[in-house]
Formats: structure tokens, sequence, C-alpha cells
């Protein structure tokens, strides 16, 4: 049996990152694990409901950002508070994408990664 356990997004700024997922998504830290060398660092966090977390990895020799392509993957969100999570993204200005018939909308994260927000149903 399989189960899900994470999903890796890289980052040049590790601290803009958790500070955008923080505020965006109350997502916050579980795990970190650092290379003995402090070449590079990884990021667990969890939406402290269940036990998919999302890896934020940082490169400390990178510098150049990363190519999505053409963004065509993302990572998806549902939320009971959909209006109220709307509001807020509009006013922080991160909704990059909206599509009103299906009833979703889409934020982009400090390297231009999509998110999902998806109402429950």
């Amino acid at each position: 049996m399989l189960k899900f356990n994470h999903f890796n997004f890289n980052v040049l700024d590790l601290e803009k990152s958790l500070n955008f997922y923080k505020d965006a998504l109350n997502l916050i830290p579980v795990r970190e694990k650092t290379a003995s060398d402090q070449s590079f660092k990884l990021v667990y966090l969890g939406d402290q409901t269940s036990d998919f977390t999302l890896e934020l990895t940082w490169l400390r020799d990178r510098k150049e950002p990363y190519n999505l392509g053409e963004c065509e993957f993302h990572l998806a969100f549902v939320t009971d508070d959909f209006e109220n999570l709307h509001k807020k993204h509009k006013e922080q200005g991160i909704i990059c994408f909206e599509n009103e018939k299906m009833g979703i909308y889409f934020i982009s994260d400090p390297d231009g990664y999509w998110i999902e927000i998806v109402p429950q149903r």
C-alpha cells in the first residue's frame, strides 16, 4: 500500500518562501534538514491537519531562478472558507489566474510556482 508523503519546490530565498507559505496558506515548518557543509537546507511544511508535507529545498550556491517550463504543474489545496481566503489572497496581490466558471483560482509563490485553491464541495 502507498500513500502520499510530500511534494518538493526548489526555492531561491528560503525566508521569503517560508513567510509566503505561512501568510498565504498557514503552512508551518514541521521538519528541517541542513547539510553538514550548509550547502542545502530542506524545510517541510505542514497544514496541521494531514500528514502530507510540502518540501522547500534551498541550495546555497543557486543564484538564478528555476526554469518552471510553462508552469503546467501545480499544487492544490481545498478550503471550506473559499470566499475569505480569496479575499485575503486578492488583498495580498498573489492571485495569478481565476477561473470563475470552474469556481477556482491560482496563486503564485515567490518562485513562480502555481497553487490552486478549490472550494470544499
